[in-house]
C-alpha cells in the first residue's frame, strides 16, 4: 500500500519525514515554552513552518482537523502510531477524492461563470464577435500602420485581467514593453492581433478555448475568459 500513495501528497510526506528522523523531542508544547532565540529551537521551528508552507501551497490544508494532524505529527515523532497504514491510505484516498471533486465543482461553476460573461458581453454594441468566439473592442486608433500575418514578431505593451477585474498580468507595471512571435502566443492573442495595425489599442475578450483551456496555468485557473488591453507598437516581419 505504500508504493500508492496519492502523488500530490509526496512531497508534504517527503517534508513531514525530514522532520522525523532528526530525533527531535516529542513532548506536547505551548507557545511560551518555545524559546526561538536558541539554534535548535529556530532549527525546529522551521522544518514546522516548512511543512506547513507545503501543504499550503498544494491546497491540502482545506477541512483539514489540525488537531488531529499535529496529533499525527507527535505520534509519528513518538513512534506511537494509532491506525494502521491501510486505514490511513483509506483516509488519504478519500481526501484525494474529496479534492478532486472540489476542483471539478470549482472548474464547472468557472465555466458557467465564463459562458454568461461572454453571453452577456457580446450583447454590448461596441463588442465585435468572431467566428472563433473571440470578442474585442477597439480602445484607439493608430494611424493606419502596418498589420501583422500569424508569422511575424511584434512588440506590444498589454495588460491581462480576469473578469473579475483582478490583473495577473502587466508588460505596463513592469515598463517594458513585450516582443514575442504570434505564432508562439495563445490563439486569442495570435488571431487578436492580426486584426490591429500599428497604433491600435484593443481590448481582447478572449474565451478559454482560445487562452489556457480547461487546465489552465500558473495563476490562470482552469475555464477562464481573460481580458487584455493591447497597444500594439511595432511590426516585424
Amino acid at each position: 500500500m505504500k508504493n500508492r500513495m496519492p502523488p500530490f501528497l509526496r512531497t508534504a510526506m517527503a517534508a513531514a519525514a525530514m522532520v522525523m528522523v532528526t530525533g527531535f523531542a516529542t513532548t506536547p508544547v505551548v507557545a511560551q515554552d518555545v524559546d526561538l532565540e536558541s539554534e535548535n529551537a529556530r532549527i525546529g521551528y522551521s522544518f514546522g513552518v516548512n511543512i506547513a508552507q507545503n501543504l499550503m501551497d498544494q491546497g491540502l490544508t482545506t477541512g483539514i482537523d489540525i488537531d488531529a494532524f499535529m496529533l499525527g505529527l507527535q505520534d509519528a515523532l513518538g513512534d506511537d502510531v494509532q491506525l494502521s497504514q491501510d486505514e490511513m491510505m483509506q483516509a488519504l484516498m478519500a481526501f484525494q477524492q474529496r479534492m478532486e471533486e472540489e476542483q471539478q465543482a470549482e472548474a464547472e461553476a468557472a465555466r458557467s461563470e465564463s459562458e454568461n460573461f461572454l453571453a452577456e458581453n457580446a450583447e454590448r454594441d461596441e463588442v465585435m464577435t468572431t467566428e472563433s468566439g473571440l470578442q474585442y473592442m477597439v480602445l484607439e486608433e493608430g494611424d493606419g500602420g502596418e498589420s501583422p500575418s500569424a508569422t511575424d514578431t511584434v512588440l506590444a505593451h498589454y495588460e491581462g485581467r480576469f473578469i473579475d477585474g483582478e490583473v495577473f498580468d502587466s508588460s505596463i507595471e513592469r515598463g517594458q514593453p513585450a516582443e514575442f512571435q504570434l505564432s508562439q502566443v495563445i490563439p486569442g492573442w495570435t488571431e487578436g492581433l492580426q486584426l490591429m495595425s500599428e497604433g491600435d489599442r484593443y481590448r481582447l475578450f478572449v474565451p478559454a478555448e482560445l487562452g489556457y483551456g480547461e487546465g489552465g496555468t500558473g495563476p490562470i485557473p482552469p475555464f477562464s475568459t481573460l481580458i487584455f488591453d493591447v497597444e500594439l507598437i511595432e511590426v516585424n516581419p
